[in-house]
């Protein structure tokens, strides 16, 4: 596909105006017109709305969609670029819910960074759902999510369990007690935190304990809003413990087990169904994951 015009295209996407483009780009105005042009008429339809009296350039409906997919191109020829000035070297996308991202896979992407020899690591973070579709676009070489989707070309292994533990406010009537039966937790004390990816197991141990027609006081859709919330002894939540390990870190909270617990959350890699068997972006994963997650059990993560 014609780079040039899709540097064009995405200056103007970037710019909204044709002139504002070619200062951007440091071309005339005439330069930048012709390489749109030319990557209209190799794709056989017009990506922006021409026409005297409009404010500012307006994308059609096609160029709208096309961004996304320039985007994508332009990236590919830089890394292609790359590749060519540097030779052969490893290279591995991975993704990551935001979750796994900030609390539990930073040890792993720190010793992915330090491996010898350097290899061009790239890691995003997305929702679940997100991560499938970018995986089978084959945009990025693995991601770890926690939700199990059936899609097309996606193999989906777990690779961490993850059990659960109550987290409560530090304080010295809290340290002292280790162990918690969920009878003696009240409802009306949970922050109850909303995540469908940890599965309809955890959501009926949950309800075989608490009314599910009695919602809880409060309920929270993000992990790091219990540092803020936790404001009582008598608070509760329930956390994986890869989690509410980062939050005792912090002093402010400690952690207690539960004596009839929850099934753990389980964590799962996904890979496309028609990696290369022999990547070796994907082989130095595999040899990463066996170190810090053995066997896949909770609990064993590395510390950082």
């Amino acid at each position: 596909m014609y780079l040039l015009g899709i540097e064009a295209f995405l200056a103007i996407v970037q710019t909204h105006s044709l002139s504002k483009a070619a200062e951007f780009l440091h071309l005339t105005q005439s330069t930048v017109s012709y390489r749109l042009k030319t990557l209209e008429q190799e794709l056989g339809t017009s990506l922006v709305q021409r026409g005297k009296g409009l404010p500012a350039i307006a994308l059609t409906p096609f160029g709208e969609n096309f961004v996304a997919i320039a985007e994508r191109w332009r990236a590919l020829i830089r890394e292609t670029e790359l590749l060519q000035a540097n030779g052969p070297q490893i290279s591995l996308a991975l993704g990551g819910s935001h979750s796994l991202n900030t609390y539990l896979l930073p040890s792993l992407y720190q010793a992915l960074s330090r491996h010898t020899p350097p290899l061009r690591l790239q890691i995003r973070t997305q929702h679940s759902k997100d991560l499938y579709t970018a995986l089978e676009r084959r945009e990025i070489d693995a991601a770890f999510v926690r939700r199990e989707l059936i899609v097309p070309n996606v193999a989906v292994e777990p690779f961490f369990q993850d059990e659960m533990v109550l987290v409560r406010l530090s304080t010295p009537e809290n340290s002292a007690v280790k162990r918690v039966a969920p009878s003696d937790l009240h409802g009306e004390d949970e922050l109850y935190i909303h995540n469908r990816g940890w599965g309809s197991a955890y959501q009926s141990w949950h309800d075989r304990w608490w009314d599910p027609l009695e919602p809880p006081r409060i309920q929270i859709d993000g992990m790091g809003l219990i540092f803020a919330l936790l404001q009582d002894s008598r608070q509760w939540a329930l956390a994986p413990r890869s989690i509410a390990g980062r939050f005792v870190q912090s002093g402010q909270c400690v952690i207690q087990e539960i004596s009839d617990p929850p099934p753990p959350i389980v964590h799962y890699k996904i890979t496309h169904k028609y990696a290369p068997p022999a990547s070796p972006g994907l082989k130095l994963l595999d040899r990463y994951l066996k170190d810090f997650f053995p066997a896949g059990q909770g609990g064993e993560q590395k510390p950082e």
